[in-house]
């Protein structure tokens, strides 16, 4: 198994990838119309990967119509679903016999710790396609409760091609949150990946063509967001912009739809979730781990990161010794090696932006208590320690905006009004996590919080089963489960006027 190798073999693994960096469209790679590229950067090291195809408006163009011819001849969509779940378990079954390169990619073009890649990431996108795969025959469609004289049929009908722009923190399994349910019913896809992290999903399309995916079905466009992004976002012939990222480009999204075609733009963005911690919590050190990793797992890149947490007086203290000794104990490293737990920042770009952050909740008048430095100097890459602030207000920056790091804001509270009041004092509406021991208190505070998921005596709980999304400015689409479908489909009533048999005479010999 890759994790049972040292972090020189694992680097030796990495370093003989040679990965694919072209576009690739109607169901072949190839190179941009302009023959321009960007270069992909890993983040441990500052050092350069590969050199990727940068996507003009004419490539998204190509893209598009490919994408619209496969729709409209029906080599897809005419498909019955069934057979449409049947290529897409093979390609959950290539994603897991192609684990090794894709979580050492992953690894590579993100930063993040290679346990987390090959673990999570990579398994998850294999078990989430394989859901989907297996939801494909068991969607029916319905027969409207009408008067008798009529016939009310209601059937989901895909709608058409579907633009996807991915984040640069989960890129394989962001893609694989929307392959899956725009794929099962019928859609066209053309994935733009986030421009720091392209090289996994250029290659799940060659995956996708060898598991059956006719070509022009998916199509993969990478390049950078004022080019390529907004060319897709733009197209007068894309159907629906699927969007997982920042709120601020987000917001430019729903523009572009209202500049071209008035497109569906289904959007999931930016998150300041609180972590509610009552004095009745229970085993501090659970508790303490659950913060630790809420905020700290992949550097803080996460959109449902608990960055807030509010802690009740009468157990700050307790838990806070506990929170900053994991927080030190946290191994920060070599992403390619095993033991690391935490990674690297993707960019010098955010790193600088975090460390500002830390700075401003110096200057307003927070308390570090661990962290708020750069560590692992003269390796080129871009490490923060993992940080915590205590004696935080909620209108200081570090409580108000999306850090995107590890960093963790902690504010005291007192009583029930006061916590509820707080936490729903943000922009936000993506997660929400408390923990107690009373069942009422648990319902009645998980029922106030304004989020799209809250967990309760956990923290980032989730299933295929389970919708994923937010409220508010962190967005209303709806990843994962059956209702994630709904986002890619619409409802298309067919009314049928019966009219009584016409009278008959019953012949006999």
């Amino acid at each position: 198994m890759l994790l049972d190798r040292d972090a020189a073999e694992i680097g030796a693994m990495a370093e003989a990838l040679r990965p694919e960096t072209r576009a690739f469209i109607d169901g072949e790679y190839r190179t941009g119309s302009l023959g321009e590229s960007f270069t992909t950067e890993n983040p441990a090291t500052g050092e350069a990967i590969a050199k990727v195809v940068l996507c003009t408006g004419e490539d998204v163009d190509a893209a598009v119509t490919s994408a619209r011819t496969a729709f409209e001849d029906g080599r897809w969509s005419g498909r019955s679903p069934r057979d449409r779940g049947r290529v897409l378990l093979r390609l959950a079954e290539l994603i897991d016999e192609h684990r090794e390169e894709l979580a050492l990619l992953e690894c590579l073009d993100t930063g993040k710790p290679i346990r987390d890649a090959y673990t999570a990431d990579i398994t998850k996108s294999a078990a989430m396609t394989r859901w989907y795969a297996e939801a494909a025959d068991k969607l029916y469609d319905e027969v409207a409760p009408t008067r008798p004289d009529v016939l009310a049929v209601v059937r989901r009908e895909p709608l058409g091609v579907v633009g996807c722009v991915t984040p640069w923190n989960f890129p394989l399994y962001q893609a694989a949150y929307k392959l899956g349910p725009v794929l099962v019913s019928g859609n066209s896809l053309i994935i733009k990946p986030a421009e720091q992290t392209p090289l996994t999903t250029i290659r799940l399309a060659a995956l996708a063509l060898e598991a059956g995916v006719p070509p022009g079905v998916l199509n993969v466009v990478p390049g950078d967001g004022p080019i390529t992004g907004a060319a897709l976002g733009r197209h007068p012939d894309v159907d629906c912009l699927a969007f997982t990222g920042s709120t601020a480009t987000a917001r430019r999204f729903l523009a572009y739809s209202a500049e071209s075609n008035a497109k569906k733009v289904c959007v999931e963005a930016g998150g300041k979730s609180p972590h509610i911690v009552f004095p009745d919590a229970g085993d501090l050190d659970e508790v303490a781990e659950a913060v630790v990793w809420g905020i700290f797992y992949h550097q803080g890149q996460v959109c449902s990161a608990g960055s807030r947490l509010f802690v009740h007086r009468a157990i700050a203290g307790e838990l806070l010794d506990r929170v900053v000794l994991l927080a030190e104990a946290l191994r920060v490293g070599d992403p390619l090696d095993p033991g690391t737990q935490v990674g690297a920042l993707i960019s010098d770009r955010q790193r600088r932006r975090v460390m500002d952050y830390i700075e401003r909740g110096r200057a307003e008048g927070a308390r570090l208590l661990t962290g708020g430095h750069g560590t692992r100097a003269g390796t080129g890459g871009h490490f923060i320690a993992p940080t915590v602030f205590d004696q935080v207000r909620n209108d200081m920056t570090i409580a108000r905006e999306e850090i995107f790091g590890p960093v963790l804001a902690v504010l005291p509270f007192d009583d029930i009004d006061e916590v509820v009041r707080l936490a729903n004092d943000t922009a936000y509406g993506l997660g929400a996590g408390l923990w107690t021991r009373d069942i009422d208190l648990a319902l009645g505070v998980a029922a106030r919080l304004r989020a799209g998921q809250v967990w309760v005596n956990n923290y980032d709980g989730s299933d295929w089963s389970v919708p994923w999304g937010g409220f508010k400015q962190s967005g209303t689409a709806r990843d994962k489960s059956l209702h994630a479908i709904d986002e890619y489909t619409a409802p298309k009533a067919t009314w049928i006027q019966t009219r009584p048999p016409a009278p008959f005479t019953l012949v006999t010999r």
